[in-house]
């Protein structure tokens, strides 16, 4: 964007205090959805997934057959937080130096040396759009690990820190397509949810063909700057969890895996291998934002189970029995979450 377009007023969160600036929180969260829904209709779901992921700072994953608008969705939400975007369409031949850049040998004019110069990839951006992610084989796949777990890329053996706040979302189309590739589990693991998108109800539908046949409405507006968003990250981080919650989100991720003692019996029948801490690190995060988005300034039971289906869909891996008999990872997190019981303290 411009600079011109993007003149944001930097010292809304200058001094407020975490009150102040949670009230802000659900503000930006409401003007930043009229704002996206001027371009997306429907998905709100979607969008409340994604906006928490931006709000936690985490890496998500979009999930959904071509033509259900998912590079759009993420586009025109950089372009309403006032982010830096860059889209990689993934294909088969695309390299690991094609995502972070490489160095190149560059002669001064003026004293005829040459030395090596370092361009950078697309990664360098604050919104990565990783398209049709698993269009390419888990090498190229895997130039993104480190980027998105450290916010940095190694070329040549020299570090390059990434600009803040960074984010990487990618598209993948159904693994049962034709030239897909699986993503490596320790890949699946660093994104904060599996974002489902579907069709939308034929009333819908109707709105977006009208919508995208006709005249084009003006360009949308950033609501949120980047200083806020960071502000509202590090605010999410110091939001109270009572024990009993996170431990609620602990006692959904445990029992994901599979074990000879205490494993439930549909875990044993068709888990091949359950949810890392990192998935009860995301319910919390993720718990903590959707709390400051209502208005409250305590995570709830009802957090983490409403975000139970997208943080552990994609860790939970089912085993070929599963397969074989048409079960699938959400059924499983379904059968958690009613078996599963809540503390018998806490909110």
């Amino acid at each position: 964007m411009e600079a011109s377009q993007t003149k944001l007023d930097e010292s809304r969160v200058a001094g407020l205090d975490d009150e102040a600036l949670a009230e802000r929180m659900r503000e930006s969260r409401e003007a930043i959805l009229t704002e996206v829904g001027k371009r997306i209709v429907g998905q709100d779901e979607v969008l409340e997934q994604v906006l928490l992921s931006l709000f936690v700072g985490g890496n998500s994953l979009l999930m959904g057959v071509p033509g259900l608008a998912k590079t759009l969705t993420i586009h025109t939400m950089a372009q309403v937080l006032d982010l830096k975007f860059q889209r990689i369409q993934f294909t088969p031949d695309l390299m690991p130096s094609d995502i972070t850049g490489t160095e190149i040998l560059q002669e001064e004019a003026a004293s005829s040396r040459r030395e090596l110069v370092f361009r950078p990839g697309p990664i360098f951006a604050n919104v990565v759009l990783a398209d049709e992610i698993n269009r390419t084989p888990p090498k190229t796949q895997a130039a993104l690990l480190e980027a998105m777990q450290e916010h940095r890329v190694t070329v040549q053996g020299h570090t390059y820190v990434l600009e803040e706040p960074f984010f990487v979302f990618a598209t993948q189309n159904p693994i049962e397509l034709e030239g897909t590739y699986p993503l490596p589990e320790a890949q699946l693991d660093r994104f904060m949810f599996e974002v489902v998108m579907e069709h939308l109800p034929e009333e819908l539908e109707l709105q977006v063909v009208q919508r995208t046949t006709g005249v084009q409405k003006g360009e949308l507006a950033p609501v949120v700057s980047r200083e806020e968003l960071l502000a509202f990250q590090a605010l999410v981080r110091r939001v109270p969890v009572s024990e009993p919650v996170a431990r609620y989100a602990l006692s959904l991720v445990r029992a994901t895996r599979p074990g000879p003692n205490g494993t439930a019996d549909y875990i044993r029948k068709w888990v091949a291998y359950g949810a890392s801490v990192r998935a009860a690190q995301y319910l919390v995060l993720g718990g903590k934002a959707r709390a400051l988005t209502r208005g409250r300034l305590a995570v709830s039971f009802e957090d983490i189970r409403h975000l139970a289906r997208p943080v552990l869909r994609h860790r939970v891996l089912t085993n070929f029995q599963a397969r074989s008999e048409g079960v699938g990872s959400e059924q499983i997190v379904d059968l958690l979450l009613e078996n599963v019981p809540l503390p018998k303290s806490g909110l």
